[in-house]
């Protein structure tokens, strides 16, 4: 897994999430991306079960070996994940619901915890617990939806002295992640909904394009 340090906008980390065609991973890896998310909760209209994710996995790694492959999970349990992990080649993987840190480190591999934010949300508590996290992805909280809402949060509850990589999420699209870059200069930022075509999961390969640009170099 290549080494990541935020030194230039160039290197920015660019996750596009929820793909779910063979044609979305190549546009994404071919617009310079670090990483695809591929998700794995059934609740999900942006759901791929395993043996579809199994071919959306390698065809990223043929495209671009550098390529992160991250998986999403939502409080599934141990069983759950192993199962995909026997069959699908994964990097990184993402836990957006309720689990404890020691679950997520259970799998020996990075992991990104997913933070709902909310006013009263103490980021130096979550921090500690989480503090072997690959990165923190702080996210939009939404009483029925892990994620993928189009909505941001307030920014204005962005920490500002973290000692932790954190990813932005909620609400991005090509139109608005410059200004947020610039604002809160993330280590990294997410996208799904923001990117996509007339439905969920199937992306738009020029706003796909046209993110990843903005988002680097606005």
């Amino acid at each position: 897994m290549r080494k990541m340090t935020l030194q230039r906008s160039e290197q920015l980390w660019c996750k596009i999430c929820g793909l779910t065609e063979v044609t979305d991973v190549t546009d994404t890896v071919k617009a310079g991306a670090s990483a695809i998310g591929l998700n794995f909760y059934p609740g999900s209209s942006r759901y791929v079960p395993a043996s579809t994710a199994q071919g959306l996995s390698e065809a990223s790694a043929a495209a671009a070996a550098d390529c992160q492959r991250v998986g999403l999970f939502v409080n599934a349990t141990a069983g759950e994940v192993n199962q995909v992990l026997a069959q699908v080649p994964l990097d990184v993987l993402q836990f957006s619901g309720d689990e404890a840190a020691e679950f997520c480190r259970s799998f020996g591999k990075p992991y990104i915890k997913a933070i709902k934010m909310q006013p009263d949300i103490d980021m130096r508590v979550v921090e500690a617990e989480y503090a072997d996290a690959w990165a923190l992805l702080l996210d939009t909280y939404d009483a029925q939806q892990a994620g993928g809402t189009g909505r941001a949060f307030d920014w204005g509850l962005w920490p500002e002295h973290s000692s932790k990589r954190l990813i932005l999420a909620g609400g991005l699209d090509p139109e608005n992640v410059a200004t947020a870059v610039a604002r809160l200069t993330p280590f990294g930022v997410d996208v799904a909904s923001g990117v996509e075509g007339e439905r969920k999961g199937q992306k738009n390969s020029e706003r796909v394009r046209r993110f990843v640009q903005e988002a680097r170099y606005g």
